[in-house]
């Protein structure tokens, strides 16, 4: 195991080093489970959690996201596809294409609901929108939520970090750079879209985060995580308050900023901080241009999400909702951080279908 050093306060756990092969048996994944499941507020145990070894069928999950737009979710892609070719099932995969599109993403799920899959795995665009339809859909078909906060009623499983949690976490890192009473700053925010499930709980953890700091936000910029949305909304910022300090939110957003700041001459006097982790993040803080960002392992819980869909299917689940541990990254502490269950390798191309066959069981 290789451990995290120097992280801030209460954000300062071990890191595990995950796995660096794919083997044919399953590995031991240190967890952190909710003691109230489908309570992202609830105390939460760490764990060491066994997956299965193997499907004992070649099932088929229905899988639908927001959007493939960015890292983030390309790194949720690899996981379910390393999962779920470990394991022997298949899926197919379908991606709204944004946050505003809950009407589409409806008849997503609605097709998958009559599709005969054996589960669906469903990354929500909103936190209640999909309600009514997971609850029809749920009495013939069972449906595992995975990384966006969701209305648990017709959930079976969930495999999700808390968001309110990712964003303390960028504000702990900012509130240690400038703890209350300290000089103030200004900063400019970017949660998200405004109408997005996640970016409510995003605001709360991050603002709540701030209180402990001499930080005031003067900016706040709601839009879609698409990278040219969020150039737009930089600009916009810099152009209503020229003397911002801090550029903080979204990953795309983060990573526009780090070419920002520089083309504008910036780089030395306003600071970028993200809410999570993508691989322009990852660069970015290794090159020292953005302060901080946590990671909550995508990869992996597009591992889980695949293998508690299993579990369901085969009646043999045990954790109802569970994920990895988030892990604060500084340019500090990011040479020992292993990103084989956070980030992509630069070669995967996302994949939308994956046939079921019998799993490897050398």
């Amino acid at each position: 195991m290789t451990r995290l050093k120097g992280l801030f306060g209460a954000l300062a756990p071990a890191l595990v080093l995950w796995l660096a092969a794919l083997p044919a048996a399953a590995e031991d994944w240190l967890l952190d489970a909710h003691l109230l499941p489908f309570d992202d507020q609830s105390p939460t145990r760490a764990m060491r959690y066994e997956p299965l070894d193997h499907a004992a069928r070649p099932l088929r999950f229905c899988i639908l996201y927001p959007h493939l737009k960015d890292a983030y979710w390309l790194s949720v892609n690899y996981g379910m596809v390393r999962e779920a070719q470990r394991l022997g099932v298949g899926f197919e995969l379908f991606e709204a294409g944004g946050y505003p599109n809950l009407r589409r993403q409806a008849e997503q799920l609605k097709a998958c609901g009559a599709g005969g899959f054996d589960a669906i795995i469903l990354g929500t665009v909103s936190y209640d929108g999909l309600t009514p339809l997971i609850r029809e859909i749920s009495q013939t078909t069972p449906i595992i939520a995975t990384v966006n906060d969701i209305d648990p009623e017709g959930i079976s499983a969930k495999s999700s970090v808390s968001w309110r949690d990712m964003a303390a976490a960028a504000g702990q890192a900012l509130a240690a750079r400038h703890p209350r009473g300290s000089p103030p700053v200004r900063v400019a925010w970017f949660p998200g879209p405004k109408d997005a499930g996640w970016v409510r709980f995003v605001e709360e953890g991050f603002r709540a985060a701030l209180a402990e700091s001499s930080a005031e936000i003067v900016v706040t910029k709601y839009g879609d995580t698409g990278r040219e949305q969020q150039v737009v909304l930089i600009e916009e910022a810099l152009e209503e308050d020229p003397d911002i300090n801090y550029l903080i939110g979204n990953a795309p957003m983060a990573e526009a900023a780090v070419a920002i700041t520089r083309n504008r001459g910036l780089s030395d006097r306003v600071g970028i901080i993200s809410t999570y982790m993508t691989h322009g993040v990852f660069r970015g803080v290794r090159r020292g241009r953005i302060l901080a960002a946590p990671s909550d392992f995508p990869v992996m819980q597009g591992r889980l999400a695949i293998e508690q869909a299993v579990r369901v299917v085969e009646d043999r689940l045990e954790v109802k909702q569970a994920g990895p541990r988030i892990v604060v990254l500084t340019p500090q502490t990011i040479t020992d951080f292993d990103t084989d269950e956070a980030l992509t390798p630069a070669s995967f191309v996302a994949r939308f279908s994956l046939a079921p066959k019998a799993a490897d069981r050398r």
